[in-house]
């Protein structure tokens, strides 16, 4: 299929972060819906908490059904398209619960007439209460599992925005989409090709943009071209891959298992903030380490609004190559 834009779609697209879209997917990882992938030691982690989250919230059963699956069956008001760069969950959540009843019953009718399931699930799904049973559910799945570990995964996702939306606008389209997934495709005529079986037929953007919602859990992109949302894609972030081994001895001993960190993840930009959460260290002694490096003329900063974000120089990319660090655990 294929989505036709127009000049003015470029400077109406956007990116955003939606936490409870990514609580969603990450729903899918930890229930064995999706593939763990790199995420494989955080199921582990996590996989006895989640069962007895599912044993409190039998909703989150149910919500499999009506959502993550192929084509069209899937429901849009559990999702809601998240307004800003970093809407808060609690935003997002009270959009959620604020959903009609009617609504719901109506998007969830559309699935189910599609789909098989069993009659429990059904009478859960149609019942009076089905949009706060999935609201709490949620909740509770984000509050005791995703909540912990968000930081991280936050400052993943703001990474590749920060990175992917420079690139759409400083060169436009086929920049922003380079490398973005195997299945997009840039046609110079004014077209995003996707490959998808499940959708067929052009779409216009017809001046409103594109949005975009990098996933730390998607290992593939997934399309909203429906009128209950803006048209959206959501694409895996760059950086999820498995972190790199333990740190080059020689580089370590050299400037410190710290800063040889921070090097290893400026192989992108990112602020200081940023890098704190993804080594799991303090704001403060990452600024310390973060300095030595830029006088040091290993890495530079450059401000965007009212960050800064550093990246190594040809010197710290000299320095570090061959070097394989990891993260703190």
């Amino acid at each position: 299929m294929s989505i036709e834009v127009t000049p003015q779609d470029l400077v109406a697209s956007r990116f955003a972060i939606s936490p409870l879209i990514e609580t969603m997917h990450a729903q899918w990882v930890l229930a064995g819906r999706a593939e763990a992938g790199v995420h494989g030691q955080w199921v582990r982690r996590w996989r006895e908490t989640y069962r007895e989250v599912v044993r409190d919230h039998p909703a989150l059963r149910a919500a499999g059904a009506i959502s993550g699956n192929m084509g069209d069956a899937n429901v849009d008001f559990i999702a809601p398209p998240p307004t800003t760069v970093d809407v808060p969950f609690e935003g997002e959540l009270s959009s959620m619960r604020a959903t009609p009843l009617e609504q719901a019953h109506e998007e969830i009718a559309r699935v189910l007439a599609e789909r098989r399931v069993p009659d429990g699930v059904r009478d859960l799904l149609l019942g009076p209460d089905v949009v706060e049973l999935l609201a709490d559910a949620y909740e509770a799945l984000w509050t005791k599992i995703i909540s912990h570990e968000w930081p991280r995964f936050r400052a993943i996702l703001q990474r590749d925005v920060a990175q992917r939306a420079g690139r759409l606008a400083a060169y436009g389209w086929e920049a922003a989409l380079e490398d973005l997934s195997p299945r997009v495709h840039w046609q110079r005529s004014g077209r995003i090709e996707l490959e998808m079986r499940s959708i067929s037929g052009p779409r216009r953007l017809g001046g409103k943009g594109l949005l975009f919602l990098p996933s730390a859990f998607m290992r593939t992109i997934a399309v909203y071209l429906e009128d209950a949302w803006p048209y959206a894609m959501i694409y895996p972030a760059r950086g999820i891959a498995a972190a790199p081994e333990a740190p080059d001895a020689d580089l370590s001993s050299l400037i410190g298992r710290s800063r040889a960190l921070i090097l290893a993840e400026l192989a992108e930009p990112a602020t200081t903030t940023q890098l704190a959460a993804l080594l799991r260290q303090s704001v403060g002694t990452t600024g310390e380490h973060v300095a030595a490096l830029r006088r040091t003329g290993l890495i530079t900063g450059t401000r965007t609004g009212r960050s800064v974000l550093y990246a190594r120089t040809p010197l710290g990319d000299a320095l570090i190559k061959g070097a394989r660090p990891s993260r703190v655990e």
